[in-house]
């Protein structure tokens, strides 16, 4: 993307007009990713993280407030103007897409690449995968209001284009702190067989889960449809004055089950 118009899409009023709530340092922004920053050391550890696509600096902030050298990079000059004083020295004005100056133990990169044209998005993609082995991925598959969103695509476009470069989803770790379709993507070299066998594992889990869910709604289906047909039946054999009449001897019925 021109760097130009990267500076005209991402200004003032981008953040405070196409983020949802206003993008700045306040306590509902502050929150968010003082949350992510603690399940990110708690659960993944790392010593050193990139945040690709850093903003004005929160989750690095957060990240180094509990001892993880962290650091940022964006293409927005307005939120790297606006990176507090004392980060700055650890979020620069860059692009994704660009080659980092080193590898770091974890890479983040959250609602980035939707903004980037496809083309731009898989040489993104590359470079990630280049300076880490372990990535957490967030890409909106559902936001197509967003003006600067031009590349929004569903989770198994991504999937595909870390899968090229040998990284494959970790289909243990549960990334939904981030966001429903957060991912962490690692490298993995074992034989395919394996990583297979890995997702037929995940898959059959969710299977059963997903079996379980539709046999309640089923019970619950059948349930419904015999109270309704009582209700009916009380109404039309003149036991009953009124549907609202039957409601009510059904409630009492329900709370001395």
């Amino acid at each position: 993307m021109d760097p130009a118009a990267s500076q005209r899409l991402f200004d003032a009023y981008y953040f405070a007009h196409c983020c949802g709530e206003p993008y700045k340092r306040s306590p509902a922004w502050l929150s968010l990713f003082n949350n992510m920053a603690e399940a990110i050391t708690r659960q993944i550890d790392p010593r050193t993280v990139l945040d690709a696509g850093c903003a004005m600096g929160i989750l690095v902030e957060a990240l180094r407030q509990r001892g993880v050298e962290a650091w940022g990079v964006d293409i927005s000059q307005y939120a790297i103007q606006n990176v507090p004083p004392k980060l700055q020295p650890y979020c620069r004005l860059g692009s994704v897409v660009d080659p980092f100056e080193r590898s770091y133990d974890l890479i983040v990169c959250i609602e980035v690449l939707e903004h980037l044209p496809p083309a731009e998005a898989e040489r993104a993609v590359a470079n990630l995968c280049r300076h880490s082995a372990d990535i957490l991925f967030s890409s909106t598959p559902l936001d197509y209001q967003e003006p600067s969103h031009f590349n929004v695509q569903p989770p198994e476009y991504w999937a595909e284009l870390f899968a090229r470069q040998g990284f494959f989803r970790d289909v243990d770790f549960d990334a939904s702190f981030i966001t429903a379709w957060a991912v962490r993507f690692r490298r993995q070299d074992d034989p395919l067989a394996r990583l297979v066998r890995q997702y037929e594992r995940k898959f059959w889990l969710l299977w059963q889960e997903n079996h379980q869910l539709r046999s309640l709604a089923m019970q619950m289906r059948e349930q419904l449809a015999q109270q309704e047909a009582a209700l009916a039946g009380g109404v039309q054999g003149g036991w009953l004055k009124s549907p609202r009449q039957a409601l009510r001897r059904l409630l009492r019925r329900g709370k001395h089950a």
